[in-house]
């Protein structure tokens, strides 16, 4: 063999792999890899780092190894050069409810940085980033932002739901259990149940919770293949898109097809379309926003409400219905949603996708390839509806302003549109202190339980406070009792409760010098959040206010505490994005 057939292999000028796979002075190189098993037709392959935060914490991340295998099949068979890594993961729902889940949003930050110094350092040239529980999603979908890598991202699937008492349930009727058990309205046994059969199994939880809604957005961003999300995670379709997703990452890097040649203005109006169409996360907001400022696109978060006053909820799956993402996989997946909102002008056609197609090619290609029924008049679920006979008139998610969130706080609406409240304040520093106020049995009609210092910085990382919302929900409040917060909400919380309220408390925002009984107005029609007092009053009451000490003195959460932006502009943390 001669030092040609060795050290020159006409691979793309482009490929940044070359750094470390080509010329003699590389032979060192080279003998890392081939004690791995690599050989020349390797070094002569675009390199695809496969990103995947498997792990036994979680769920929705157990089975991951399984996924990213097939990936790197699909990788290897196409011709490229596949190599797998690890990064983190936090587990939502394990951690909810205790001081732990102040990791759940920090850990996005750390995939994504994780990836990109694993892609920077090693020379990748495409990566497919595979996801499962909540945050992955986000993180890896940042993180192929920021590399600008040829990149496919790969969802792990959603878990089928359990049985209890002749009835599919999800690990929210477990939390909401919670709140009837403190309440007598469910014995012991009955919890016990139901804590035994809601999980059977591995893939993100099965609502339109965050891992599903974050999963929906990247078809429709363009990210992810039409049609990859809903594959339930023990399917064997789910491995079959998990293959695909490996090809086509050699196809894009060929194709020099990168994230900025995908992401537009329109892709991101498509994604807030969808969002509010399935009745998706409030995270979904946190994170598009975050996603947007990472992509260098224009995004704020009143263009939500503004598409979602035009956009009509077509689809009922939990929390604020019954249904969960494998019923939507049964009749297309989210294509079928994506179909009736283009078919309505609410849904931009023309935007790009990862495979090359535009959004309106690629489901004229599932058609013709029989991945979609041809026509929408076979679909029949009673859970779809159309646009001109929506669930909702307007889209499920909700900005409210006002003198207690002037810079925006978030609502999803999954009961009466119409809802207006006012009640006294019940104030809490913290969610466990609520948690314990809801639980022995205070709680009354017309409440507002304000929960503040939770935000991106107070917290530190704007925990999600599914057990207390399904606390008071189970206890009988979900239409007469509501609740605010800086800090976040699971996507499977339901009734009104309003998060992301900023400024937050810890930089001086007025929900930080509430007291308690202060008169709260939430109004959805009105798109308000407003305090009884007057500007002269809350002036006043800043002047005497102090800033907490941080929770934290050291440790990675001291350092998010420093770095978080504000939750109105994606509680991002890269040096770049964040504003004074």
């Amino acid at each position: 063999m001669s030092s040609d057939d060795v050290f020159d292999h006409g691979k793309d000028e482009r490929l940044q792999s070359r750094d470390v796979t080509e010329g003699a002075d590389r032979a060192p190189h080279r003998a890392m890899f081939r004690a791995m098993g690599f050989d020349d037709a390797d070094f002569g392959s675009p390199m695809i780092g496969v990103a995947n935060p498997a792990a036994d914490i979680t769920p929705c991340n157990v089975h991951l190894d399984d996924v990213a295998a097939s990936a790197l099949e699909g990788v290897d068979d196409a011709g490229g050069m596949p190599i797998e890594f690890g990064t983190i993961t936090i587990s939502d729902a394990i951690s909810m409810g205790t001081e732990g889940m102040k990791a759940s949003l920090i850990s996005r930050e750390l995939i994504a940085d994780s990836v990109e110094l694993v892609a920077f350092g090693e020379r990748m040239d495409g990566l497919v980033t595979v996801a499962g529980c909540d945050k992955n999603l986000p993180g890896m979908m940042l993180a192929a932002i920021r590399t600008d890598l040829p990149s496919v991202f790969l969802y792990g699937g959603s878990i089928m739901p359990g049985q209890h008492d002749g009835r599919d349930v999800t690990i929210v009727q477990v939390f909401e259990g919670v709140g009837a058990h403190a309440t007598g309205e469910m014995d012991a046994d009955e919890l016990d149940d139901l804590e035994r059969h809601a999980c059977p199994g591995a893939g993100s939880c099965g609502g339109m919770f965050t891992a599903n809604t974050m999963a929906s957005i990247s078809e429709a961003l363009g990210l992810a293949p039409l049609g990859s999300a809903s594959p339930p995670a023990e399917d064997e379709e789910r491995y079959t898109v998990a293959e695909r997703a490996g090809e086509l990452a050699v196809e894009v890097v060929a194709e020099n097809r990168r994230p900025s040649d995908i992401l537009s203005r329109k892709s991101f109006e498509n994604a807030i379309a969808l969002q509010t169409a399935i009745g998706g996360s409030t995270n979904g907001v946190l994170h598009l926003l975050a996603l947007a400022r990472e992509a260098d696109v224009d995004l704020e978060i009143g263009d939500f409400d503004d598409i979602s006053k035009r956009t009509p909820k077509i689809a009922d799956l939990q929390p604020g219905g019954d249904s969960v993402m494998n019923d939507l996989h049964e009749i297309g997946g989210v294509p079928v949603v994506i179909r009736r909102l283009l078919g309505a002008d609410l849904f931009h056609g023309d935007a790009m996708t990862v495979t090359g197609r535009t959004i309106e090619a690629e489901l004229a290609h599932l058609e013709e390839t029989g991945a979609l029924a041809a026509s929408d008049e076979t679909v029949d679920a009673p859970f779809l509806y159309t646009v001109d006979e929506p669930k909702e008139a307007e889209g499920a998610i909700k900005i409210l302003e006002g003198n207690l969130a002037p810079d925006g706080a978030v609502l999803k609406v999954t009961g009466d549109d119409a809802f207006h409240h006012e009640g006294p304040a019940r104030i809490f520093e913290n969610e466990e202190d609520a948690m314990a106020y809801v639980q022995e049995g205070h709680i009354e009609s017309g409440d507002v339980i304000v929960i503040r210092n939770e935000g991106p910085r107070g917290g530190p990382g704007m925990r999600e406070m599914l057990g207390v919302t399904a606390a008071v929900v189970g206890a009988g409040h979900e239409d007469d009792v509501a609740l605010i917060t800086d800090g976040r909400f699971s996507g499977a919380t339901r009734g009104p409760m309003i998060g992301h309220v900023a400024p937050e408390a810890f930089v001086g925002g007025p929900i930080g010098v509430l007291e308690d009984g202060d008169v709260i107005t939430v109004d959805i029609p009105d798109r308000t959040l407003a305090v009884d007092l007057d500007d002269d009053e809350l002036e006043a009451r800043r002047d005497v206010w102090e800033r907490p000490e941080p929770a934290y003195e050291g440790g990675v959460l001291a350092k998010y505490c420093r770095d978080f932006d504000s939750a109105a502009n994606g509680a991002v943390t890269n040096p770049r994005l964040t504003r004074d």
